[in-house]
């Protein structure tokens, strides 16, 4: 019996760059939060849960920070692995 030496190409990663992703994600979150804003502030004077004004500016507030929070962890995960490479 033979052995035989295999030789194993070192795998190279392709990088995606996240960045226009992240500045999209926060043109998003800021623009949702001011169209949330002007929208509560509009309807403010009758402030019940049967106001749907006020409750889609509110709905738009809160998406706007989901949104932002995603954003924050899809740059400081694409950091990490940036800082791990070198």
């Amino acid at each position: 019996m033979s052995n035989r030496a295999v030789s194993v190409k070192s795998v190279e990663r392709v990088e995606r760059d996240v960045m226009p992703l992240v500045k999209l994600m926060t043109f998003a979150a800021w623009a949702l939060l001011a169209i949330g804003l002007v929208l509560s502030l509009v309807s403010l004077e009758s402030f019940s849960d049967t106001n749907t004004t006020l409750m889609v500016g509110i709905g738009f507030m809160v998406g706007s920070v989901h949104i932002y929070v995603i954003r924050t962890a899809i740059h400081l995960v694409h950091s990490r692995n940036i800082a791990k490479g070198e």
